[in-house]
């Protein structure tokens, strides 16, 4: 059956219920039979969807990214910037590798940092023995390769170590304290060195002393008799003419004349001094377990030596009571005694190091017109600053604090004495403070307050203290870093003869170094014992600059004579150096808290330290 019904276009529409069967072919005939003339008029919206069927409506996609749901577009449109942007990196980055580019240096560096590498070139000009390939001194060779090989002896090999200044002895007393003085620059500012690019260097140049120290014992052994002081000889009292290291000028390469040995049985003061270089260089190399252990051994036996054979090494008449007087053992006990605690961690040494009654002996009480001035011969200001590092970072306690609190009441007062505000010093009208009262060679006591000074400077600022006080009146440490800076500029060429007392810096500096290999030119010619005078005595500038060298100083009045032959304005020192390299690399850098010390590393051997409660009170008695 069939129904019919209403087009609702106008035509006729034919719904066959029964044929539900039928095939494609009949739908399309089906659709054929509408009334072709409604389709002629204009069909509104809802009319073509009537005929048409739903529309297929233009869909936005999506793409789901599991958090968030983004258009389809806009994902492709990131991911391909993304992609561009990812190629455009690399391929800028392969350019910057590939294609040459000039290096951009730093700024320069300042003249701190510059004249400290000049002033370690020193030491390369003094070494003495078989010179390694690389020392960099195109005037130097190899000499006194027959050292310890004498009849005055015990010990047979002494080829190495130093020569002390212009001429070819090895002081073992000031070369000691030297090294000390490098070690401890080393153990502050080890980052500054290597900033510098002079931290292996001025390691090689300790190890160089302390191979040289190690022959001069047994070092093997637990305890000792001997004690090498001094190899070569300088006395020419009585106008003598033995032909000796001050009366003959000649390069060290062709020295032909013999070397005496001294030795010493009961040298207190050289023993401990000794002592002090190789314990510290033993924190320096601690990196090298088995060379820095056998420096601690060495240093044990020299100590042990100095406290069980008391005397002082330049006592009994001896030739270095001449050049190398020590006034006393004292000091070198406490100075001793501090470092070979930071070594070994054994407590007996600090006992000792602040034991009163050693401080007392020492010195360190009472003033004098020498208290607080560092050098060669007396250590006590080293030794109490070192020992006040211990109060500020470590805090001992008891029984110790009382002496240590005096140390760095000590220290402060020492600070105190070196501003210009107080008197304790006089200063030339240049500037420069007269720690040695206006005596020659001023210089080497003056390089070590300005590394004194810096170095507390950093102490107090690595402590978080701003300053200290002198009496009533508070002084920032920044007031210390400016009394440094002053006396080093001084020495750098910032005095009234605009002269730099470093030789190779500046443009104005000593050109008739008293220095004999300095002064005699290497032109295959030996020349005799006497035959080398004629360079002493001429008026030309050296022909071979020793690059680096500390002079001796200006005098009182600000004035120098570059004169060869007069040691106490042109003769460099080996412990006067060391002492300006650390106050030269304390300066060096900028004041920032990464340029500071090195809070931690001298502590190394130091086991955590648990203050002993003080004794209880005595019992009440009524």
């Amino acid at each position: 059956m069939s129904m019919y019904g209403r087009d609702p276009w106008g035509g006729p529409l034919e719904i066959n219920a029964t044929d539900s069967t039928a095939n494609d072919d009949d739908r399309s005939r089906n659709t054929q039979d509408i009334d072709r003339a409604a389709l002629s008029r204009p069909l509104d919206e809802t009319q073509q969807s009537w005929l048409l069927g739903p529309t297929e409506q233009k869909k936005k996609k999506y793409v789901d990214l599991g958090c968030i749901i983004v258009s389809r577009k806009m994902f492709v449109w990131t991911v391909g910037t993304l992609l561009v942007s990812a190629f455009l990196a690399g391929f800028i980055t392969l350019i910057v590798k590939t294609v040459p580019r000039h290096n951009h240096k730093h700024g320069p560096p300042d003249n701190y940092t510059l004249a400290l590498q000049k002033a370690l070139m020193f030491f390369n000009a003094q070494k003495s023995g078989k010179l390694p390939k690389h020392n960099n001194v195109s005037w130097r060779g190899n000499s006194c390769l027959q050292d310890g090989n004498s009849d005055s002896s015990t010990i047979k090999d002494l080829v190495g170590g130093y020569y002390d200044a212009g001429d070819a002895i090895k002081f073992n007393f000031p070369a000691s304290f030297a090294m000390t003085m490098l070690s401890w620059s080393v153990i502050e500012y080890r980052a500054k060195y290597e900033a510098a690019g002079e931290l292996d260097h001025v390691k090689e140049i300790i190890k160089w002393g302390t191979d040289y120290f190690l022959k001069t014992f047994n070092n093997s052994a637990d305890s000792i008799t001997t004690l090498v002081a001094q190899v070569g000889s300088g006395d020419t009292s009585g106008g003598s003419t033995t032909p000796n290291d001050h009366y003959c000028w000649m390069r060290p390469e062709d020295i032909d004349y013999d070397r005496p040995v001294t030795e010493c049985h009961s040298c207190s003061d050289l023993a401990a001094e000794m002592a002090a270089a190789l314990a510290s260089a033993s924190i320096v190399f601690k990196d090298k377990k088995a060379y820095s252990q056998k420096l601690v051994h060495g240093a044990t036996t020299l100590f042990k030596f100095a406290r069980e054979q008391r005397g002082r090494y330049s006592g009994g008449g001896s030739e270095a009571a001449i050049f190398y007087n020590s006034s006393s053992y004292w000091d070198e006990f406490v100075w001793g005694g501090a470092w070979m605690y930071y070594a070994t961690g054994n407590s007996s040494y600090l006992k000792l190091a602040t034991a009163p009654g050693l401080a007392k002996h020492a010195g360190a009480f009472w003033g004098g017109s020498d208290y607080g001035v560092l050098s060669w011969d007396n250590k006590l200001a080293g030794a109490q600053v070192l020992l006040s590092r211990l109060r500020l970072f470590l805090s001992p306690g008891y029984p110790y604090e009382e002496i240590l609190r005096t140390f760095h009441n000590q220290t402060s007062i020492v600070m105190c004495s070196y501003l210009p505000v107080f008197t304790s010093f006089n200063r030339t009208k240049g500037g420069l403070i007269q720690l040695n009262h206006g005596n020659p060679q001023p210089l080497q006591y003056v390089v070590n307050a300005a590394f004194l000074a810096t170095l507390y400077s950093d102490y107090l600022d690595a402590a978080d203290t701003p300053g200290w006080y002198c009496g009533p009146n508070f002084f920032s440490t920044d007031v210390l870093r400016d009394f440094a800076k002053t006396q080093i500029d001084y020495i750098l060429g910032k005095n009234p003869r605009k002269m730099s007392y470093i030789v190779g810096f500046g443009n104005r500096y000593p050109k008739h170094v008293h220095h004999r290999g300095a002064s005699i030119p290497k032109n295959k010619v030996r020349y005799s014992c006497t035959g080398g005078w004629k360079w002493r005595d001429s008026s030309r500038p050296n022909p071979n600059t020793v690059v680096g060298a500390m002079v001796a100083g200006p005098d009182k009045h600000d004035g120098f004579h570059d004169v060869r032959t007069n040691y106490n304005y042109t003769e460099p020192t080996l412990a006067g150096n060391a002492g300006l390299v650390a106050a030269l690399v304390a300066l060096s850098g900028d004041k920032s808290p990464a340029n500071g010390i090195d809070k931690n590393t001298i502590f190394s051997a130091v086991p955590p330290m648990f203050p002993s409660p003080p004794p209880p009170p005595a019992p009440w008695k009524p």
